[in-house]
């Protein structure tokens, strides 16, 4: 395999930052990438692997080998009288993916259209919205240990999947390779509308019979109102999670802030709506330079052209600064930082 070298890489990561890779490698096979990795100038390199780009924020240039996942096929593995089992390469992209699945009446994932970046990423993530998260229909992945070089099979109390959290964030961070994913899909849609705004939007469609094409279209209807695309302005989607307090904590906060957006949460904690406290700290629309709060979603830091990794870093710091200041809660970043 041809391994690049000095690789721009605006082109593959959406918040389309211009920080270079030492060197750059795509694999679209296990054999391709297994050859990259027997070359031995790579055992002592720093290695990273890289699927849409859609998660990250690159505040330098990575000096080491940057391995471009491009693992492709969407495969129905078996089914039996209440659910379909599909296999998705690593490499496929996300929505594709999920408009695939509706094609075929593959009930589960409707509610997740949109979502920038590769399929990879979704258990990875523990990629939600609007009610859903993976984890509710993520049944098996299969992974390539960097070291060993081994093929491991992840069940879903493996991946130990947490609020956008799972096992290859934390405890196998830069170990896998993450091959395939097997989702757990329904024949007979168990439908979720509760969440945020789609049973207006299915409404203003005019949604005579539920279903979920409509369900998807209503999703994509107020993603596309309400978030930027990349295409045109470069962003990672919702770069901070909504935080999650105390009874305790929340009642001093309601206490001081009685209009505080907040949902119950799992042990009497409750969650905060991270876009709304952004807002409330006067973030909502806010640009220097390049780098900017996105004007009709606080949770998204845009780059309106050439803004560097660093200076969307440093915004989101004063993000994270004013909004303790103000409610004394601790955001967290959602977006991977290299």
């Amino acid at each position: 395999m041809q391994v690049a070298e000095n690789v721009l890489l605006r082109p593959y990561n959406t918040f389309g930052i211009a920080a270079q890779a030492r060197y750059f490698a795509p694999f679209a096979t296990l054999q391709q990438l297994q050859e990259i990795l027997e070359d031995g100038r790579w055992k002592a390199v720093p290695r990273m692997i890289l699927g849409g780009g859609s998660n990250i924020l690159f505040t330098r240039d990575f000096d080491g080998l940057l391995l471009k996942n491009e693992l492709k096929g969407i495969t129905l593995i078996r089914e039996d009288e209440e659910y379909i089992y599909v296999k998705a390469g690593a490499g496929e992209n996300w929505h594709q993916f999920v408009q695939h699945c509706i094609t075929h009446n593959y009930a589960g994932l409707e509610n997740l259209s949109l979502i920038p970046g590769n399929v990879g990423a979704s258990p990875m993530q523990n990629i939600g919205a609007y009610g859903v998260e993976i984890k509710d229909h993520f049944y098996e992945l299969e992974a390539f240990h960097l070291n060993d070089r081994t093929l491991v099979t992840f069940n879903n109390a493996d991946c130990a999947f947490g609020y956008r959290e799972s096992v290859f964030k934390h405890q196998y961070k830069g170990e896998f390779v993450i091959l395939s994913v097997t989702y757990r899909l329904r024949k007979h849609p168990q439908f979720n509308t509760s969440y945020g705004a789609i049973e207006q939007e299915l409404q203003r469609m005019e949604v005579k019979e539920l279903s979920i094409q409509a369900i998807s279209q209503a999703v994509i209807n107020i993603r596309r109102s309400k978030l930027p695309d990349p295409a045109q302005i470069g962003n990672a989607g919702s770069f901070f999670k909504n935080p999650t307090i105390s009874a305790e904590q929340f009642a001093a906060v309601k206490q001081a802030h009685p209009d505080i957006v907040a949902y119950p949460a799992a042990n009497g904690q409750h969650k905060l709506a991270a876009g709304w406290l952004i807002e409330q700290c006067g973030w909502k629309g806010y640009r220097k330079g390049d780098a900017g709060v996105h004007a009709k979603q606080a949770l998204v830091l845009v780059n309106y052209g050439n803004a560097k990794g660093q200076e969307i870093y440093n915004l989101s710091q004063e993000v994270l600064d004013s909004v303790h200041e103000k409610f004394g809660v601790e955001l967290e970043r959602e977006v991977n930082i290299v």
